[in-house]
Formats: structure tokens, sequence, C-alpha cells
């Protein structure tokens, strides 16, 4: 019962709409890594390496981290899957999402060599599927609205908007938006930290006819203050986000009553391990959790809805069909219909390799 391959591949995606931006960065492609375990018996596990500089990590920096951290992993019991995850977290410090591939290749190898989903060793779903928000990127309001309209069309009940922290111009986009996607949708705010407390409180008094169901981080990371002074000033809900980038934030957050939703990733917590002990402090604390967009292939986000389907109540949309609008998956598809995807039901996270020839092994160990 022991792993007896391990494989690290490059894996390269376009994005559909190269000047995709938001409001620290433009995302013109994305330079991950796929961890491939492999046991005796041929099963294997696959999980991604996250790597978006402005986000995570740089793709060089995040292929080193794999080649110091893979060797150990070679001759372990697959089903000494906590062990590993320990020793690994306390091998090399920071790198989250490095160590999430990790957990994910471990998580699917497990679950493929037992035959079951990758939730089962979470708990147990208490979802069969799991409702998705899209994101609009920066763009002029006419723009951005013409996306919303399209979005809607396809099924999305939920939009999220980008904002630059031009207050004027960010009001003019929401009014845009809510104007093509009509009064049912609803829509979340992102300025991704372009906004201090005070100038928020001052936008949302020219944002919030037009009807705000969300407010996701407002403020830089490190304004906690600020953070907890508009969610108790605003009658909307404040989201956490890069505020909340280790399980001890998350237990802060909650702790503190800073916000009233908390944005988990698995890619930014660390795995899937980490990720359910932060669900399980927000639940405890009662505050909202939401399963938010890390950008990458099917195979995270198919990672991302095995772990989404184990938590209580999703009061709002979560963002794992981002994948939609990337090329060159090689991953077998992850569909999403009518802004809803069902939780696949057979082994592992329900997809694997669909293309392997595009991916390129920057290293392998056996």
């Amino acid at each position: 019962m022991q792993i007896v391959d391990v494989r690290i591949l490059s894996c390269t995606q376009r994005l559909r709409d190269p000047s995709w931006k938001f409001a620290r960065a433009t995302v013109p492609q994305l330079e991950g890594h796929v961890l491939a375990l492999t046991d005796e018996l041929g099963h294997r596990g696959l999980g991604y390496v996250h790597a978006i500089p402005a986000i995570s990590t740089h793709g060089a920096g995040a292929q080193a981290a794999l080649q110091m951290l893979t060797p150990r992993l070679v001759g372990r019991r697959v089903d000494d899957l906590a062990g590993i995850v320990e020793e690994i977290d306390a091998s090399l410090a920071f790198q989250p999402s490095v160590k999430a591939g990790i957990d994910m290749a471990l998580h699917d190898l497990l679950s493929r060599r037992l035959s079951v989903p990758v939730h089962v060793l979470l708990g147990g779903r208490l979802h069969e599927g799991i409702a998705q928000s899209r994101i609009l990127p920066i763009k002029t309001p006419s723009e951005m609205a013409a996306k919303a309209a399209e979005l809607v069309e396809e099924g999305y009940g939920q939009l999220k908007l980008k904002l630059s922290g031009d207050t004027t111009l960010d009001v003019e986009r929401i009014a845009a938006v809510r104007a093509a996607a009509g009064p049912e949708v609803k829509l979340t705010l992102d300025p991704n930290q372009s906004y201090d407390a005070k100038q928020m409180m001052r936008a949302f008094a020219r944002m919030e006819r037009h009807d705000i169901a969300l407010i996701e981080q407002p403020v830089p990371a490190a304004d906690w203050a600020g953070l907890a002074l508009l969610t108790r000033s605003l009658p909307v809900a404040i989201e956490a986000d890069e505020s909340a980038q280790t399980v001890h934030d998350v237990f802060r957050l909650v702790s503190e009553r800073v916000v009233d939703v908390i944005n988990l990733k698995v890619t930014k917590l660390g795995g899937l391990r980490r990720f359910l002990q932060a669900v399980r402090i927000c639940e405890a604390g009662g505050v909202g959790c939401r399963v938010g967009a890390a950008f990458g292939p099917a195979l995270m986000q198919a990672m991302s809805l095995q772990a989404a389907s184990v938590i209580k109540a999703l009061p709002f949309a979560c963002e794992l069909s981002e994948h939609q609008h990337l090329l060159d998956d090689p991953f077998t598809p992850l569909a999403v219909e009518r802004g809803r995807i069902a939780l696949p039901t057979g082994p592992g996270c329900g997809v694997t390799l669909a293309d392997e020839s595009a991916l390129h092994s920057s290293k392998e160990a056996t």
C-alpha cells in the first residue's frame, strides 16, 4: 500500500480573455503544476499547485518547493495521509499552495484506492450540487454589463464584480451590471483591497441602491479594524479573503467577529485538512463560509467542489466554475449546467487526466 512513483508536471493554461484584470494584476495565463502520485497497484492520485505571483507563488518557486518535498512521499503508505501532511507542513514554512497540491494528490490517491469519492474521506457530502457565481473582471461599465448579460443567459444566479477603487467608475460599473443582469440576480463586490474603510462607507452609500448582497475584502488584508468597522456599520455582508490566509487567521476572524463571511480556499489554506479545520471553526462561531475562486483547471475545481459539499450551510454561491474561461485544460470536463455543478459520484475527485501530452514533466522521483 505504498506510493511508488511521484511526478511533477508543468501545466500552462491560457485565458480566453488575456486582458483579464483585477485590482492588483492582469492575469494573461496560468503557470501551475500537477502532482501525480502512483501506488504499487497502479492507482494514481492528482493534485494541482496554484501559482499566480500576485496571489500565491511564482511557478519556479512552486517547482522548487515540490522538488524539495516530494522525495519524502516515495515509499510512504497511502493511508498515512494525515501523518504525511503534518510532516510536510512542518518541513517548509509558507508555500500553502504547494502543500495543498500534495494534500489533494494524497486524498485523490487514497479515495481511488478505496473506490470512494474524496468527500467520503472528509466526512460525507451534505450537498449533491453547488450553485456557482461567476466573476466579472475590471473593464468598462458597458463591457462588464455585456458579460453579465451573457452569464445570466447561461443560468448563473450570482455574479461578482471586480472593482478598482475609483468610486465613481465603480458605481457606474455596478449600475450597468445591475441593469443588464436584472433584479433577481445576486450581485457581490470584490474591490480586492482597493478601498479604505471610510472610503468604502462613502462609496456604499452610492452603491446600495443596486441591491448588493456581499462585499469581499474591501480593505487591505492587514486592516482588520477596518473590516470590523465595516461589518458593524454597513447593512451588507462583509467577507474576508486575503485577511484569511491561515487557519489561525480564520480563528481570530471568527472569535473576534471581524466579518460576517469568510472566503475559504483549499489552495490558500494549504489543503483539504486545513480547509476542514477552518470550516469547523466558522460553523462553531456562526460565521458564514463561501468557497471562493482560485484560477486553475478542472482538477482544482473538482477538489474544491468535494470540499464544499461537506459544508453544512452555503448562504452564497461558490466560485468553482472559473475554469470555464481557461483554455488548454488537460483534465476531463467538470460541467456547469445552468449555474450549478453536480457533485461527481465516482472515485476520487471526479476528474482525471484526459490529455497527458499537454503536461510536461519537470522532475520525476521513484
